[in-house]
């Protein structure tokens, strides 16, 4: 397992920030740059049908050993990370058996406390790795291909476990939601698939928000200020009586479970032209389409007081809830249940407070659920992992092998 903390170590230098402004795939140059180093890796192993495309995505597969027929089964990561801290020059910090209380990141006066992060308590003893305080780990999701790769070479230095072909995946830029945009999955050639991309041990996801997002854009007059009445319209008075009209206990902050959600996440204001950037959420296709018909009422009643068309409402769907997908095909979750369970790993399923890979590429025929990382916090600067859960994924990826493996014998 020293190997995989190794990969882990080695992946995380790689800044592979994805950007949301750049329409090209991948997003950034850093993330085709990890893909090649990863290409060279799976080679290297051993593994065939090693290819990586234009578009930065990776696969490959490790052929069965068996001499009947298995469903071959995929294992997928992706290989960005988030835009909303710096991926860049990361340093990580090794805590050895921690025993509790403020860990101190890096020379500032930065903490990692388990009074703003509750989950430490259950992490005495662990040997964790976190941040030095300055940007992300990136564990979301170098953790989960350090998994993938570490379970697949368990298997070729074990050649008594048995396994169909198992058939890897590593995509760009699903962390602004494009991961699944230009994935083969008939080239990638499995039935099922699970990506690796969760959070705490024992996290088995297959139900995920319903989102659209939502862009508000309100029109101004502007004129000078010393000669305005009766002339001017503020565009950002508009737009903060819109967003007065949203239901402020329905917001993320406010909201957990299977609640939905309105965010308001970005805004660009002027007076002459005001733009809102919204994100609706919700587990029920019909919650969904009462938001976004919510949303179409206040315009409506906006534009009934203002001048017509002094607000516009622009709706564009992003993914879908996998549940309906994956539901059909209980098989899927069962078998990582079980694989969870004689791994000594209660499994904890749950909904998906947002979207993965897996969701899009359900709906791509490709059914997939989510399995944990063992990582904590992502997306920012206290994100950290444990080094005993990141060894639990990988015992499930080996045992969930071997499990579909002998249920078809």
């Amino acid at each position: 397992m020293n190997e995989l903390v190794q990969r882990f170590l080695r992946y995380v230098t790689f800044d592979t920030q994805s950007n949301p402004h750049n329409s090209a795939c991948p997003s950034s140059p850093g993330q085709f740059t990890f893909a090649e180093f990863l290409k060279t890796e799976l080679i290297e192993l051993g593994l065939s049908d090693v290819s990586l495309d234009s578009n930065g995505y990776l696969m490959a597969k490790l052929p069965s050993n068996l001499e009947y027929d298995v469903p071959a089964i995929g294992f997928i990561a992706h290989m960005d990370t988030a835009p909303d801290a710096s991926g860049k020059d990361v340093k990580p910090q090794l805590v050895e058996d921690y025993q509790g209380g403020d860990i101190a990141l890096g020379k500032g006066d930065e903490v990692l406390s388990p009074i703003q992060y509750p989950d430490l308590h259950r992490l005495h003893g662990h040997n964790l790795i976190t941040t030095d305080g300055t940007t992300l780990l990136g564990a979301d999701n170098k953790a989960g291909i350090a998994e993938i790769i570490s379970a697949v070479a368990e298997l070729i230095a074990h050649p008594e476990i048995p396994h169909g072909d198992i058939c890897i995946g590593f995509t760009p830029d699903e962390e602004i939601g494009r991961g699944a945009n230009l994935f083969d999955v008939e080239k990638f050639g499995a039935q099922w698939a699970y990506t690796i991309d969760g959070g705490p041990v024992g996290e088995l996801e297959y139900e995920n928000f319903n989102a659209t997002s939502a862009d508000v854009i309100c029109h101004g007059t502007n004129v000078h200020p010393g000669t305005a009445k009766d002339k001017m319209v503020n565009a950002m008075n508009i737009a903060a009586k819109f967003q007065l009209m949203m239901p402020a206990d329905e917001t993320p902050e406010t909201t957990e479970g299977y609640e939905g959600f309105y965010h308001l996440k970005s805004a660009n204001m002027s007076v002459a032209k005001s733009e809102l950037g919204y994100i609706i959420r919700d587990f029920e296709r019909e919650g969904l389409e009462a938001r976004k018909a919510f949303m179409q009422q206040k315009v409506a009643e906006l534009n009934d007081q203002l001048d017509k068309g002094r607000v516009e409402l622009v709706l564009t769907d992003s993914y879908f809830n996998m549940k309906e997908m994956v539901e059909p095909h209980p098989h899927i979750i069962e078998l990582a249940k079980q694989a969870m369970i004689t791994c000594d790993v209660e499994p904890m399923i749950k909904p998906i407070r947002g979207g993965t890979d897996g969701a899009r590429l359900s709906f791509m025929g490709l059914p997939c659920p989510n399995i944990f990382t063992g990582g904590y916090n992502f997306h920012g600067i206290h994100e950290f992992i444990s080094i005993e859960g990141m060894e639990q994924a990988v015992k499930v990826i080996v045992t969930l092998a071997e499990k579909t493996a002998l249920k078809y014998k």
